[in-house]
């Protein structure tokens, strides 16, 4: 009984230390002239159902919930802003090849027809960032338009 108490403890203690521990914020004040709302005419309610679904990991702005100041979740959240940011980034559509853009287009069509993204984990807590059937022809409508006008 006398380990179980101390095993606990040492948890505790790094528990309470890793909070101690800060992460690196998404956050900008400004959007820049090459952002994918800027340059593209996107109609409101995809500009909306992108904005929800889609910049909080593939922009240069998180909107950070309560929660990102516990640890290790801020870890996580990190880690999949990272990698989110380094496949696609919204914020710097304009400064992509047309052919990366198109690349891109397909890519997310692709994800959102195969419910791959939003990510689950994202969705889960984010329940507002989920597309309906209705939102994914709509994006997906508007998308694939856009993709073969380039």
């Amino acid at each position: 009984m006398k380990i179980v108490k101390i095993i606990v403890l040492v948890l505790l203690v790094v528990f309470v230390g890793i909070q101690f521990v800060s992460t690196a914020r998404n956050q900008s004040d400004s959007t820049p002239k090459t952002d994918f709302m800027l340059v593209n005419d996107v109609p409101k309610d995809i500009k909306n159902k992108l904005e929800i679904s889609c910049y909080d990991c593939h922009s240069n702005n998180t909107a950070y919930p309560w929660y990102n100041k516990v640890q290790p979740v801020a870890w996580l959240m990190e880690n999949h802003i990272k990698n989110g940011k380094e496949e696609l980034n919204f914020n710097e559509w304009a400064d992509y090849s047309d052919r990366r853009k198109k690349s891109k287009l397909k890519s997310i069509i692709s994800q959102i027809e195969d419910d791959e993204m939003p990510l689950g984990s994202y969705t889960l807590i984010h329940k507002n960032a989920s597309f309906s059937e209705d939102d994914k022809k709509k994006v997906i409508t508007w998308l694939t338009q856009l993709k073969d006008n380039l």
